[in-house]
């Protein structure tokens, strides 16, 4: 009778604390849980921790149905609400549901976000590219030496390079809307600076600022991607990001080349301020806050060797065509750089709170993505320093209509990015990764046919397909790069697929270039056997400064130099792009073997720094 009693008290307590019940796949709801327990529940039936508990640092906030996750998503997840009576009779929890009327507002805002974060990327992509045709103006304008000309190309990829895996891990720790609005200004403010310079240490400065700006926020706009979209949506956003950044590298050239025929050289650089401004304003409303709830103290040592290794070899690569892989600065350079990798590895590993957890790379999903991103990239850059060239001092072609005549790039990127998380679903990304990379190798091997009068139908059929492969290829490895790390991570992990791009891109233009160059000067060495000393070694070096000799002598000799330089390139770029397919193919065999083909959760075998040390912080 007494048992009867206090079990109707029970029950009438619990009845106050219930809640309603909803569905667990219900996605327009955000929510929480609520625990209740009695104070003496069955041990052996909740393996939950109690809120009630005593808390460690590190530990979730009282209430979460889960405290070793990292942090609680936009999108619904499975809760419980413990019926005492029912726990003591052993019953499992019921899952149960509250609102929380902010979040859930930002799911409903989050194809809203995304098109903020899109329009943030897109400036990304269009400096990448848009100054490429700018080069040839701003020579005339500053009487900039061939050394400031690379360089203001190439202070903007070292800064942004160099500082992505510390500038992410900054954003996972202090707000990734935070790091973008920042990183936004910042690229404003020096394109600005860049509009209105009046020397060539000033553009090259400005350029090295805007580094900075991108650096924050290319891996804030990854990361906020996976915390506002659920995983069943991610692989879709994803690929529309993807198609983004794939669109500002395609419509560059065009955009810089319509801008220098209509404006002044400086309007390349005050495009960005215009659409800085529209993703800050639209950003303060529709991008929501998140950060790793539980950050670990900075990894200071972490971020400064990051950026040494990183800067260091970024240089050597850039510098390499110029001065020849064989030469010694450039072979020092280069090993100094894998030796702060080394060190940065070494550390990483024995520090408690590491910058770039390395256990990331025991998920396969993880390493193999980031190798086919480098893979396609590596790919992507090479072949784009080549086709420009072979645009226009071959076929003949304006800097604008050179640009116009890539325009096949953006389109097929776009759509293969956007259409790859549907293949996805019905292949898995192993074998869609596998065959985007088969198609960039079945594609180089054709391009090694080419003539230097092949028609633009070719060339641009060609374009297209490789981009529509490439976006097969960057989509779904960023999504499995993305999702198999904790959310916590995002930052870091968005930062680490940033540098991958960055580096095998450097990389790639540098090998490829180096290719060129060799075929091309061993071509040229009979046919410019005649010319005086002077006039024989600038012919031989490119087939621009071939085209500029030609100018200067006899069209007699001039008109045989041309159509032996253009040859020469021509054949020169067919061995270049057999490279790329050399290294495209390995990639896919790689990929098809070791990639699993469907999302592993990152906490089933890979331990994420806060939880591996709680009392860091």
């Amino acid at each position: 009778m007494r048992n009867t009693q206090v079990a109707q008290n029970l029950r009438r307590m619990t009845h106050r604390r219930q809640v309603r019940t909803t569905p667990h796949n219900h996605r327009n709801q955000r929510s929480i849980s609520i625990l209740t327990h009695s104070q003496n529940p069955k041990p052996n039936i909740d393996t939950k921790p109690s809120p009630f508990s005593k808390r460690t640092q590190g530990d979730a906030p009282v209430g979460w149905s889960n405290p070793t996750a990292p942090q609680p998503t936009l999108f619904p997840t499975s809760l419980y609400n413990y019926d005492t009576v029912s726990l003591l009779n052993g019953a499992r929890p019921m899952q149960t549901t509250i609102a929380d009327p902010a979040q859930t507002t930002a799911y409903k805002r989050r194809w809203f976000t995304l098109v903020v974060l899109s329009t943030s990327l897109l400036i990304i992509g269009l400096d990448n590219t848009i100054l490429n045709v700018a080069i040839p103006t701003l020579q005339r304008e500053f009487n900039a030496s061939a050394t400031s000309l690379q360089w203001m190309v190439d202070s903007y990829i070292l800064v942004f390079a160099g500082l992505l895996l510390t500038m992410g891990a900054l954003g996972d720790r202090f707000g990734r809307k935070r790091a973008l609005q920042v990183g936004l200004v910042i690229f404003g403010l020096s394109s600005l600076f860049a509009t209105y310079a009046d020397s060539s240490a000033q553009l090259i400065a400005a350029r090295a600022l805007m580094g900075i700006g991108g650096a924050l926020i290319m891996p804030s706009t990854l990361s906020i991607i996976t915390n506002v979209f659920p995983r069943e949506e991610r692989g879709k956003a994803i690929g529309i990001w993807a198609a983004v950044a794939g669109l500002g590298i395609g419509i560059g050239p065009v955009t810089g080349g319509l801008l220098l025929e209509n404006f002044w050289w400086g309007s390349v650089f005050f495009i960005n301020i215009p659409i800085v401004l529209i993703a800050l304003i639209a950003g303060l409303v529709l991008v929501p806050e998140s950060r790793d709830p539980n950050p670990v103290s900075l990894d200071i040592p972490g971020a400064i060797l990051s950026i040494a290794a990183v800067t260091t070899l970024v240089y050597f690569i850039i510098e390499a065509p110029t001065h020849g892989w064989t030469n010694l600065s450039i072979i020092s350079g280069l090993a100094g750089g894998a030796i702060l990798v080394a060190i940065f590895i070494v550390w990483e590993l024995r520090t408690d709170h590491p910058m770039l957890n390395l256990a990331f790379f025991k998920n396969l999903r993880f390493s193999a993505g980031a190798g086919a991103i480098s893979i396609g990239f590596f790919a992507l850059f090479g072949m784009i320093f080549g086709m420009t060239q072979y645009l226009q001092f071959v076929q003949g072609f304006t800097p604008l209509e050179a640009g116009l005549r890539m325009i096949p790039i953006a389109f097929g990127m776009a759509i293969g990015a956007g259409l790859s998380h549907r293949l996805v679903g019905r292949l898995g990304t192993n074998r869609v990764v596998a065959a985007g990379l088969f198609g960039l190798t079945a594609l180089f091997v054709s391009i090694s046919f080419w003539q230097t009068d092949t028609s633009y139908w070719v060339i641009g059929t060609t374009f297209f397909l490789l981009a529509f492969s490439m976006g097969n290829v960057m989509a779904p490895s960023t999504d499995a790069v993305m999702g198999a790390v904790p959310e916590a991570n995002a930052g870091i992990a968005s930062a680490m697929n940033d540098v991958t791009r960055q580096v095998a891109g450097a990389f790639g233009v540098a090998v490829i270039g180096s290719v060129i160059n060799t075929v091309f000067n061993s071509r040229m060495q009979d046919v410019v056997a005649s010319l005086p000393p002077e006039a024989a070694h600038a012919a031989s070096d490119s087939v621009g400064a071939a085209a500029r000799v030609a100018s200067m002598l006899p069209a007699e000799i001039a008109a045989p130099l041309v159509a032996s330089a253009k040859t020469g390139f021509t054949d020169a770029l067919g061995v270049a792009v057999l490279v790329s397919a050399a290294i495209a193919i390995i990639g896919s065999i790689l990929v098809l073997r070791f990639m699993p083909a469907r999302h592993l959760e990152p906490t089933a075998d890979i331990e994420t720094p806060n939880q591996a040390n709680p009392h860091h912080q």
